[in-house]
């Protein structure tokens, strides 16, 4: 297994360093952080990040968001010494990569590092796209928002105008302006970055026989795989109705 650094945060400090001692044993580097804004102090640029579910509400997602606003897209992976299905499909839901049970078991999280690392690092730039597709998006006025949402879903520039009540010439108004502030050379990049936007993990969680918490890559990987079939479905689609 390639040698990975794991950033391991939160939590309290006997776990952090068990985890950072399984780490060394099986041969990766560990980096130990006691708060979040440790982390983001000093934001790494690669490896994986290991953090503890505190049980805040919400506490996944906001970490993740924060991470992204500080340019930090390593995979996260959440971990808990008492995982509960609801917050295992809450994390994923926020872009966790994956959830881990604590204290960390030697030959699972074997198992477990092996898919995380495999998929690491097309998850990271899949990361990176998201939030610069979101940044980008929210430079848009509401109209021109509007209308890169109904250009997206295949709509002409007259069903667009229909549809918000305003000519077709100020549709392709709205859709230069639109283009220009996404400095999109054609209609599929800026859909491309509409659909980077609006990326979502599965939030299906497979138990294990050991009724384990863990996420399926494979699905994970399919989610991914289906919104790049989609993405040329819709130009397919507006290619069609031009």
């Amino acid at each position: 297994m390639k040698r990975t650094t794991l950033h391991i945060v939160g939590g309290d400090s006997r776990s952090r360093a068990e985890q950072a001692r399984i780490a060394f044993a099986l041969g990766h580097h560990a980096e130990v952080y006691s708060e979040f804004e440790e982390l983001v102090d000093r934001p790494p640029n690669e490896g994986i990040i290991i953090a503890a579910d505190d049980g805040e509400a919400g506490m996944t997602g906001s970490l993740i968001k924060k991470f992204g606003e500080h340019g930090i897209w390593l995979p996260v992976v959440v971990a808990s010494d008492e995982p509960k299905i609801e917050r295992a499909v809450s994390a994923i839901k926020a872009g966790a990569i994956d959830y881990l049970t604590l204290p960390l078991e030697m030959g699972s999280f074997v198992r477990r590092l092996a898919g995380i690392i495999a998929e690491s690092r097309e998850y990271s730039e899949r990361r990176r796209r998201e939030v610069f597709a979101r940044r980008s998006i929210a430079m848009l006025s509401r109209r021109e928002h509007e209308v890169l949402e109904l250009l997206s879903a295949g709509r002409s520039n007259r069903e667009i105008g229909s549809l918000l009540d305003i000519s077709p010439r100020t549709v392709e108004i709205h859709r230069g302006n639109m283009m220009t502030k996404l400095a999109a050379g054609h209609i599929a990049d800026a859909i491309r970055l509409w659909l980077d936007a609006q990326f979502e993990l599965p939030a299906t969680l497979p138990a294990n026989a050991n009724d384990d918490i863990k996420i399926d890559q494979a699905v994970v990987a399919g989610r991914i795989r289906s919104k790049r079939t989609t993405a040329r479905a819709l130009r397919e689609a507006h290619r069609q109705r031009q």
